[in-house]
């Protein structure tokens, strides 16, 4: 059965990018434009998988990620950060909200395949 990847990004081209690199690994991916749209949509479908940018509107990825956390039903689902923003005190942000990987922007599409791939595998167990 194929894993459902939720992948939020206020940029189309970012959310193509992503698509393009996953599309190997025949994942069904769904999209969101702002945080409150994938919060939405991750209670809606449960996917196995997000990636969150995190500068988005309505709600930022970390907004998302936390609220993810507080939910029984979306508590488990793996999250891997996908952002600009590549400080320190981000990725201790990342990691403090419950995401289990984090990614600065711009990514090798390898890269991005590797951390699905290892989040993915992961959360299996």
């Amino acid at each position: 059965m194929s894993k459902t990847i939720l992948v939020a990004d206020d940029e189309p081209s970012l959310r193509l990018l992503v698509k393009a690199t996953l599309a190997s690994r025949k994942y069904t991916l769904i999209e969101a434009a702002n945080g409150q749209d994938a919060l939405n949509l991750a209670k809606q479908v449960n996917p196995d998988l997000v990636l969150l940018d995190v500068m988005m509107p309505y709600l930022t990825g970390f907004q998302v990620c936390a609220e993810l956390r507080k939910n029984a039903s979306t508590a488990k689902i793996p999250v891997i950060i996908l952002t600009a923003k590549g400080g320190q005190d981000d990725k201790d942000m990342a990691l403090s909200v419950g995401a289990q990987h984090f990614l600065t922007k711009p990514f090798r599409p390898p890269e991005l395949l590797q951390a699905v791939d290892l989040v993915l595998n992961s959360s299996m167990v």
